[in-house]
């Protein structure tokens, strides 16, 4: 795509979603690797479903901002977060490691570091090869060593820049949990001395009104998890003492964070450098800024959409003004699938209309059907890739082995040890992908092309469709679905062919007792 005629399909406002952008694969990876070092942005989405977007078939929103990525690159309708929660799959996107063998879930807001600081990690490789490295937005994977409770008021280490950022401008966890402030690089923005920050998630401390003792002070209600100290009108998870100056308004997260994103891109335009821009749209609480209200008719839900959409058009703006466009691949995709209600009640599901958040597919977020793990994936790079559609199946987790490849960088043994390279598929709609991939939930799923088989559980997990009106997926009996004849995955083919449950059954147990790359 023509720098001039991209420039006109960015708008205003519109809606945004993680681009994988790469290089047309008509040529060998060594002749790609001999290339000059490409700029890398990864969009990460939060909560973004596969039918959230235009080219996916969304109604009642619009997204011409992602739209005309896809139009200028690869659409990928087979492609997968390593995992339908959102912890799980940053940790398996920085580390080409799937998430299950640390036994890794959901975090608290004052969480430990999960990414060990002497662990090689994605911002590391591109360190190796010189490039300038930031992660803006959402962390959500830890900070500090665990060993003692971390002091909001110091220095806050180790993060994101001891395994491998040169800046980060964060929300520590998440935007539904305390602490409610921006955390730059090692430090939290404009905390004053005099009024020191403190954060617990086993009692109450402070003077702050709670959610549960004062429900009328409340934006939107909550649930008993999401219904303690309140910020900015909204109860959070945890409790909040101090740090007055510092908190932060969701609704200016559109401006921060995008600005933040276009200033490193402008400050490093010269050199290569690595953004990984992790969204806290449409997670909730979704607040979006009143300059998007009613711009779509699915109430703020959608709203958060074309907010989302608007910073990726701005970004990628940036890009095109800073000269770097068309040596920029941009990947932009979803950390899993999607959740209409999530601990707060925003009407996303009264105002829902027509739209399919995760398109014809089954489940969402947290989900072991197909709805938790296939997400948005786009791919841009005008350079090298060419156009079009593609049904290959991908994963996030081999972005990291892939983008080795790229750079020409060997990878250890014990490195990104679930990390495979699909160079090819990711520069190119008519190469395949993988031949199998493995989808984490409350349980283990092996997908290959045609089949998608579920692991019997123990436990049904039946509060994610009481709480979260979303199917789970979990039952104590194998699952198994031809998808190609049932992408919803309705009739259950466990009993018709036991010899695929057992091969299906070995290669996760493979897959599970793999120590080291192969």
């Amino acid at each position: 795509m023509k720098t001039d005629k991209f420039k006109k399909l960015i708008p205003l406002i519109s809606a945004t979603t993680l681009i994988l952008t790469f290089s047309a694969c008509t040529k060998s990876d060594k002749e790609i690797t001999d290339k000059p070092k490409p700029n890398v942005v990864i969009f990460y989405v939060d909560d973004l479903g596969y039918g959230d977007i235009g080219v996916n078939g969304a109604t009642g929103v619009n997204t011409p901002n992602i739209d005309a990525l896809a139009q200028g690159g690869i659409n990928f309708t087979d492609a997968h977060s390593s995992s339908a929660t959102c912890t799980p799959s940053r940790y398996s996107l920085l580390t080409g490691e799937h998430a299950f063998r640390k036994k890794i879930k959901v975090l608290k807001g004052d969480a430990a570091l999960l990414v060990a600081p002497e662990q090689p990690t994605l911002p590391k490789l591109f360190k190796k090869s010189g490039y300038e490295t930031a992660v803006i937005g959402k962390w959500h994977l830890g900070l500090g060593d665990g060993k003692q409770p971390l002091d909001w008021n110091k220095a806050i280490k180790p993060g994101p820049l001891e395994i491998g950022f040169d800046y980060s401008y964060l929300l520590p966890a998440t935007g539904d949990r305390v602490p409610a402030v921006y955390l730059e690089n090692h430090h939290v923005v404009n905390l004053d001395s005099q009024d020191p920050l403190s954060v617990s998630y086993q009692e109450k401390i402070g003077q702050r009104p709670t959610g549960y003792a004062n429900p009328s002070l409340r934006r939107q209600p909550a649930d008993k998890q999401h219904n303690d100290t309140i910020i900015n009108g909204i109860s959070r998870i945890g409790h909040m003492a101090g740090g007055k100056s510092a908190e932060w308004r969701d609704e200016d997260f559109y401006k921060v964070f995008t600005n933040k994103a276009n200033n490193f891109i402008a400050t490093n335009k010269d050199k290569p450098f690595f953004l990984f821009f992790s969204f806290h749209d449409i997670h909730v609480p979704r607040l979006p800024n009143k300059m998007f209200k009613g711009k779509s008719t699915m109430g703020v839900r959608g709203d958060a959409i074309v907010q989302m959409d608007w910073i990726t058009g701005q970004v990628v703006a940036q890009l095109e003004k800073s000269g770097v466009i068309n040596d920029t691949i941009i990947i932009f995709t979803s950390d899993n699938g999607p959740v209409l209600t999530d601990g707060y009640d925003d009407f996303a599901i009264e105002k829902l209309g027509n739209h399919l958040p995760a398109g014809q597919y089954r489940g969402g977020k947290y989900s072991a059907f197909e709805g938790g793990t296939r997400v948005p994936t786009i791919l841009h790079y005008p350079n090298k890739v060419s156009t079009g559609r593609s049904d290959s199946l991908m994963s996030q987790i081999d972005i990291y082995a892939s983008l080795a490849a790229l750079l020409n960088t060997p990878l250890a043994d014990n490195e990104a040890i679930d990390s495979e390279n699909h160079l090819d598929a990711w520069f190119n709609a008519n190469e395949q992908g993988r031949t199998a991939l493995i989808e984490e939930s409350y349980s283990l799923s092996l997908r290959d092309k045609q089949w998608k088989y579920i692991k019997p559980s123990k436990n049904v997990h039946s509060w994610i469709k009481e709480n979260k009106n979303i199917e789970g997926g979990f039952t104590s009996e194998p699952q198994l679905y031809f998808l190609k004849d049932d992408p919803q995955e309705k009739n259950n083919l466990a009993d018709t062919y036991p010899d695929l449950v057992k091969k299906y059954q070995q290669q996760i147990d493979r897959a599970v007792s793999k120590t080291a790359r192969d």
